[in-house]
């Protein structure tokens, strides 16, 4: 008869579609290891840690079995790097975290960047315990192998590990269960995996700059971070939550938000691994190559990504097995034996293929199964939770008229995609006027036109170059999109289409004034959302619904989240240090209300969505997929989630930025000026919740009555230069709309700013028009 475990919950069957593979100098790397430690003084007499303690842990296995093909020396510092995380990680516990020595905890972190510098001869100060003696060592070690591009990275990943740990401790301190979506940010920088990928670059190969901080490879790094951590947090529950008194664990953080059983939770973790380790496969597979061309990237750049994919891949395999076996963790009875038997020869060897079947089922093809344009509305709002008064800007009237001129003046409402009434349809002067209760008329027509550049450019993404399957015309796009915003007075590119013109025309009014810096900043928040479309273009060619996770944090980019808060700090000067706004917790801030804003958009456009535009982008229905469930349990997990995103909000304005200012001494004018913007982001989410309420664009009942899709009768304008772009000679409009309150007529290309001709353009190429079907009054389904 068997005896009943112990344990908390049974482990899941988890999905690990690889062979793990031993490194041949595992005696070696462990010797190694076990001499360091004691020559910096993490054994005995450090309080911390004895030899017993180390062996039992065994890291060298560890780092054998997750970096399988380096040599011995690599090996034996690789290890050495592991064996000082987990001692630092164990040395705050006891001395920080146990005791809840805040301050003490903060002035040990604020020394440890001194003992990374990127200059080796500069100078540091002398350890002053094993931690500093064990960094020093291994940064002296290490980077004279690699580039400063790396090291910057490295550093910046051992830093996010090492000062995150005030947030476990905050956490520890006020008794708080953090929420999904901030969990899963936050572990990423606490748990250290992205760290762990920088080692993998110095085992396998470095990757390449130009390509290091690009989506795919971050997507990669990310991936592989929540595999790693969320499996640490299925062998850990018991001695982090039920030892430790631990609340930074991912089962305990489902257990809490779903009110279900631990045993429930683990599997809905071990459901998340499953769907990260899936978005890294796909990301690998579909998402670098197509980065490879489109960089041109050399046959040896090619080959450090393919080596540092696999080196992620080994980390994964490796780590569980090291999981299934060191001391330090909850895995009794799980090692089982291999099935024998299964394919052999070259590229077998690391592939348990039973795995790989077994979850290549509904799993894992479920992402792909979505059918488009299903009824499902009218879309449910439920009652959301906005603790924020609501203030609109007594110029909203004005603001309304004077949008429409410019938006014709642009060209938005003549390519076939908008015309007036679905301008109107979205009142985006109202949204700005929420936005911005106090801002001037000029300062509010310029918001009401950024967004409606905006939302016109992610509602033409899917319809102009989804439509028509042609990633390469929209990749082309988003790079000339970029060239219309010079930080240093490049000149402009003509404008082909009405997204290059209006945006030429915000940029041009908008970044006059600012500095190089400043403008650096708007570009890249622009250059993110831009991108995020091409992403959602991807999806939408391939009807793939995304990973809950990428959904997420690719949902702030498209929403434009960054883009807003760029706009809302461009007055702030220097009263506030640029790491302020880098810190955890202004992050944080930022990211709980922008996943509040764009989740308030998901609810109420679902029925917008998913009934006539075949949308796969939704929260809601992420959830559905993902979950099996249906709609009203999809909404019902969405509402509770902003709901704790607007808690998380609140939390961090009453608990963590008091101790922010506090850790960087900010001044009355620092701290006043961060309170504006917290006030800034009060009305941010206030004034898009009474946008989405308000508006006719989601009503049921305005969706009924309109064509989707191409407007009736109108053939869109070539979204391209195909050829040399015509010159209008247009004639004046018949009604001479309101001058622009920021005259920047002199500063403007030619064709920015001249109305557009009120009859069709020039013929278009036959090529073009041959490619685009002729518009229909129902949505536009996929052939």
């Amino acid at each position: 008869m068997t005896e009943p475990s112990s344990q908390p919950f049974r482990l899941p069957r988890f999905y690990m579609p690889y062979r793990a593979r031993m490194n041949p100098h595992l005696e070696e790397a462990r010797a190694h290891s076990t001499d360091w430690a004691r020559e910096m003084g993490m054994l005995e007499g450090s309080g911390v840690w004895e030899q017993s303690d180390l062996e039992a842990h065994d890291y060298g296995l560890l780092c054998a079995y997750t970096h399988p093909d380096c040599d011995g020396p690599a090996l034996s510092l690789i290890t050495d790097w592991y064996v000082w995380v987990f001692f630092f990680d164990d040395h705050f516990l006891d001395m920080f975290k146990r005791t809840n020595d805040r301050a003490a905890g903060k002035a040990h972190l604020d020394r440890l960047p001194l003992f990374m510098p990127m200059d080796l001869d500069a100078e540091v100060p002398a350890p002053e315990n094993p931690v500093e003696a064990g960094l020093i060592d291994l940064w002296r070690r290490t980077v004279p192998a690699m580039s400063m591009e790396w090291r910057r990275r490295f550093a910046e990943s051992t830093e996010h590990l090492l000062n995150e740990s005030m947030w476990e401790l905050s956490n520890i301190d006020e008794g708080r269960i953090s929420n999904p979506v901030e969990y899963i940010e936050m572990r990423r920088k606490v748990g250290g995996a992205p760290w762990s990928a920088g080692l993998v670059e110095y085992a396998t190969a470095e990757v390449p700059a130009v390509v290091a901080r690009s989506r795919p490879l971050r997507v990669l790094m990310e991936a592989f971070s929540d595999g790693v951590h969320l499996r640490n947090d299925l062998f850990s529950y018991e001695r982090e939550v039920q030892d430790e008194g631990e609340l930074s664990n991912g089962v305990l953080v489902l257990e809490t938000f779903f009110g279900c059983t631990t045993q429930e939770a683990a599997e809905a973790v071990n459901d998340v691994l499953t769907s990260r380790l899936h978005q890294f496969e796909h990301t690998a597979l579909t998402e670098v190559p197509a980065l490879a061309l489109e960089k041109g990237l050399t046959p040896d750049q090619v080959a450090a990504v393919a080596a540092y994919t696999q080196g992620l891949q080994d980390w994964q395999s490796g780590g569980h097995e090291w999981h299934l076996r060191s001391s330090r963790y909850m895995n009794k009875g799980a090692v089982q034996e291999r099935p024998l038997g299964g394919p052999t020869g070259i590229g077998t060897e690391s592939t348990d293929v039973r795995a790989l079947f077994d979850a290549v089922g509904a799993e894992r093809l479920r992402a792909y199964t979505h059918v488009p344009f299903q009824k499902v509305g009218p879309s449910r709002i439920p009652e959301l939770y906005m603790p924020f008064e609501l203030r609109l800007n007594s110029g909203l009237a004005g603001a309304r008229e004077r949008l429409v001129p410019w938006a014709h003046r642009m060209g938005i409402l003549a390519e076939g995609v908008w015309d007036e009434d679905r301008l109107a349809a979205a009142d985006l002067a109202l949204c700005s006027a929420g936005l911005d209760p106090d801002g001037t008329p000029e300062a509010l027509d310029l918001s009401a036109q950024w967004l409606a550049w905006g939302t016109y450019g992610d509602d033409y993404y899917p319809l102009v170059f989804g439509h028509r399957r042609d990633m390469a015309a929209a990749r082309l796009c988003t790079e000339r999109l970029s060239a219309c915003m010079p930080i240093a007075g490049e000149e402009i590119p003509a404008p082909a289409n009405a997204m290059e013109r209006g945006l030429a025309d915000l940029w041009l009014r908008t970044a006059r004034d600012m500095t190089p810096d400043q403008r650096r900043s708007l570009k890249a928040s622009v250059d993110v959302m831009t991108e995020s479309w091409l992403w959602e273009l991807a999806n939408q060619i391939q009807n793939r619904v995304p990973d809950p996770v990428d959904y997420l944090e690719m949902r702030r980019a498209t929403f434009g989240s960054d883009l807003t808060m760029s706009l809302c700090r461009l007055g702030h000067g220097p009263a506030v240090p640029p790491e302020v706004y880098r810190s955890g917790p202004v992050r944080s801030l930022e990211n709980a209300a922008a996943d509040y804003a764009m989740l308030v958009n998901d609810v109420f456009s679902y029925q917008k969505e998913i009934e006539y535009e075949g949308e796969v982008h939704n929260a809601i229905l992420v959830v559905q997929n993902f979950f099996g469930a249906d709609y009203p349990t999809g909404l019902r997990v969405v509402h509770d989630l902003m709901t704790q995103r607007m808690q998380q909000f609140e939390h961090v304005v009453a608990h963590e930025l008091p101790l922010l200012y506090e850790d960087f001494k900010l001044d009355r004018s620092a701290r006043s000026v961060m309170d504006g913007y917290v006030e800034q982001l009060r009305n941010w989410m206030s004034g898009i919740l009474n946008w989405h309420r308000e508006v006719d664009r989601y009503r049921a009942d305005h969706l009924a009555d309109r064509a989707h899709g191409f407007l009736p009768d109108r053939i869109p304008a070539s979204p391209l230069p195909l050829m040399t772009p015509p010159v209008y000679a247009p004639e004046p409009p018949a009604v001479t709309p309101a001058p622009d309150p920021v005259d920047s007529a002199a500063a403007v290309p030619a064709g920015i700013g001249a109305p557009l001709p009120s009859t069709a353009p020039p013929p278009l190429p036959f090529a073009w028009k041959a490619s685009v079907p002729v518009p229909v009054s129902g949505p536009p389904r996929p052939e």
